[in-house]
């Protein structure tokens, strides 16, 4: 397949030859003769991936009469909610959500998936059945999140997460913070992961308690030899700490190879609600992780359920808020939710260059920066060197000033 006349991200213009599901060429591929896609109009980038989703939750947010206001009551809804939720339900929305993960432009997709009490194993098994309806289209990851984990108060749970493991899910999960061992959950977690050879991700310091952050918990336990590769999500009290704290531990993040994720659009909704002067933002501490060189993503989180009722599965409205939340830079932005997603998640690198994988996202418009700042949906997503989605969108002028169409 021929790509033609696109801009790439630098601004340059390219014709982009697609052979065998990897990038052939990239430049003047002259031949005008030759038929081809013409993507004039579109701006031509490596897709992005999801690193940090909930498909398990998402298309819930209209079966709450009252939005929970911060994570604690989302929570506490979510887990009554979860009780009455059938495998057939959750595997359809979770499919729905991900379809439009597609549309949006990500090739790959990481969820996290609840396990424990009320739930049990009924959507593990949901998304692990979407997870190979979906392979032609997109890599799906599995994450088993569970808690608590630690002590007896865990024991359940430590049963129902090797249950999941035993049955497919690819990642193990948790979230420290809502144990009352932080500690010994990662332990659990690490050596679940290294029994099933797993990758772990952790839902890692998602509150605002500048006095506790487990995260150097974490980077303990891995840098005494875990072999398996490790991600921590959220990391929001990490952005509270002196710059010079904050410096060290994104040193020591960045040398125990710990990839981290940001996800701006759930943490700006559901954290510092009591802070009313001052607001903080709830980031992690982006700069200094990425001056430390550590692996930095950025996840959407949450698509329209009871965390984040306007979540929309579009890594472009993630990275524009790295922009505008995260204060970073646009190129660095959109890198985070694409080399870094993907780097994140174990994927292979990807970037609009010759012997890439052709993972793919043309979106309309002149530029990258165009392309954030409208958010438009008129984008063409390639899979493999193929073309799996594309949305057009038509706009018609319907009133000319010529007519004297202004009524005023």
């Amino acid at each position: 397949m021929l790509l033609r006349n696109a801009t790439l991200a630098d601004g340059s213009r390219a014709d982009v030859r697609l052979d065998d599901g990897r990038i052939a060429a990239v430049g003047d591929l002259g031949d005008e003769a030759e038929a081809g896609l013409d993507l004039s109009r579109y701006v031509l980038l490596p897709a992005p991936a999801e690193p940090h989703a909930h498909l398990d939750k998402a298309l819930t947010a209209e079966r709450v009469r009252v939005q929970p206001g911060d994570l604690d009551g989302a929570i506490e809804a979510w887990h009554e909610q979860r009780r009455r939720l059938g495998a057939d339900d959750i595997a359809r929305r979770a499919g729905a959500a991900a379809r439009v993960c597609l549309a949006r432009g990500a090739t790959a997709v990481r969820t996290h998936v609840d396990v424990g009490e009320g739930i049990e194993l009924r959507a593990a098994e949901a998304l692990i059945g979407v997870r190979e309806r979906m392979r032609p289209l997109m890599d799906i990851q599995v994450v088993g999140l569970s808690y608590p984990l630690a002590g007896a108060a865990g024991a359940e749970n430590r049963d129902l997460l090797r249950g999941a493991l035993e049955m497919g899910v690819d990642v193990v999960g948790g979230a420290p913070h809502i144990d009352a061992d932080p500690a010994g959950h990662i332990e659990v977690c690490l050596e679940l992961a290294a029994e099933f050879e797993r990758p772990v991700d952790l839902h890692m310091d998602e509150h605002m308690r500048s006095s506790a952050v487990d995260l150097v918990d974490l980077i303990r336990l891995v840098a005494a030899g875990f072999s398996q590769p490790v991600t921590a999500s959220h990391c929001v009290s990490l952005g509270l700490q002196p710059a010079e704290v904050q410096g060290r531990l994104a040193a020591d993040v960045a040398a125990a190879g710990i990839s981290v994720i940001c996800c701006p659009a759930t943490n700006l909704h559901l954290q510092a609600r009591d802070v009313r002067t001052a607001t903080p933002r709830a980031l992690t501490a982006l700069k200094a992780l990425l001056d430390a060189g550590a692996t930095v993503a950025g996840g959407g989180d949450n698509v329209q359920d009871f965390f984040h009722p306007l979540g929309c599965g579009d890594a472009l409205q993630t990275a524009a808020l790295l922009v505008l939340a995260g204060q970073l830079d646009i190129r660095t932005a959109y890198g985070l939710v694409s080399e870094g997603a993907r780097a994140a998640m174990g994927l292979e690198p990807c970037s609009v260059a010759a012997g890439n994988p052709a993972e793919l996202v043309a979106v309309a418009g002149g530029s990258l920066q165009e392309a954030l700042a409208t958010g438009t949906e008129d984008r063409l997503v390639f899979r493999r060197g193929r073309l799996v989605e594309r949305t057009s969108v038509v706009r018609d002028v319907t009133t000319s000033m010529e007519r004297g169409g202004h009524d005023g």
